[in-house]
């Protein structure tokens, strides 16, 4: 009596495919995990660091272009990090920071900005930076000299350009007029166009120029090139060629964060 014939397991059939996708995916979402578990530190390390080194580029205190070695710890130490509450006017003492259950060096605005409890939604008319909610609370950086005055303030500002809201830094001097530098570390412009607000020869026009004229922020970027015979050469920055709405976006929110519902008032107290 002959033996039956078996039949031979076919490997291509659709349950085996399915169970041998269904173990890759799986094996992968354990490594995918794993990894942003264990590099999660690593990552946060690198966002501060590249935010402190925005912070002391903005400050002039790190030029990214010459290529120049700068221990960026060590130089952002000599700055003092404040809380300033821009519903109150008014820069905080550490005591109410910390009565606030909030840590200065860690303090995230951009995430504050999103809770309704600790931030304010924008009226159109006052939003002129396109930012929607503005938070309650936010961090300056100080940088002191010897004798203890301020020798410059290093604040955070963002606000919409033509495709995307840019983030950055603008450093005020001593005397809470005069530009120190600006840098941005992120935005979604045009490269090229609106993008060219990365360009160091661009970023090296804001230096020496004036916030204030008067009681109003006159700081303006205008459409071509300023004039240096012109009366206004001291509050104008060169608009970007061939990106007005960038340009346009940079101006309003210079103006809105260095205005009455932004940084304003916070350097008026510093300045007294």
């Amino acid at each position: 009596m002959s033996e039956p014939i078996k039949k031979e397991k076919n490997k291509d059939s659709m349950k085996n495919i399915i169970v041998v996708s269904l173990a890759v995916c799986f094996v992968c979402s354990i490594v995918v995990s794993s990894a942003a578990v264990f590099l999660k530190p690593q990552r946060l390390a690198n966002k501060d660091l590249d935010r402190n080194r925005n912070i002391l580029e903005a400050a002039g205190l790190y030029d990214k272009a010459s290529g120049q070695q700068v221990n960026i710890a060590e130089q952002f130490e000599k700055f003092e990090i404040r809380l300033v509450d821009l519903q109150e006017k008014r820069v905080l003492s550490d005591l109410e920071a910390s009565d606030l259950g909030i840590d200065p060096a860690s303090y995230d605005q951009r995430k504050a900005a999103k809770d309704p409890e600790i931030s304010k939604e924008l009226e159109t008319a006052e939003d002129i930076a396109s930012i929607s909610r503005r938070a309650r609370y936010s961090t300056i950086y100080l940088l002191k000299d010897d004798s203890g005055d301020i020798e410059k303030v290093v604040l955070p500002l963002h606000g919409y350009g033509l495709w995307s809201i840019l983030y950055g830094f603008i450093a005020v001097k001593g005397d809470m007029n005069t530009v120190s530098g600006i840098t941005f570390y992120e935005h979604g412009e045009t490269a090229g166009l609106g993008g060219e607000v990365d360009n160091p020869a661009w970023k090296g026009l804001w230096p020496g120029k004036s916030l204030y004229k008067g009681d109003e922020v006159g700081l303006r970027v205008i459409k071509g090139n300023a004039n240096p015979a012109n009366s206004n050469f001291d509050y104008q920055i060169d608009g970007l060629s061939g990106a007005t709405l960038t340009s346009k976006g940079v101006e309003n929110m210079v103006v809105y964060w260095m205005g009455d519902e932004g940084f304003g008032p916070i350097l008026d107290d510093l300045r007294s």
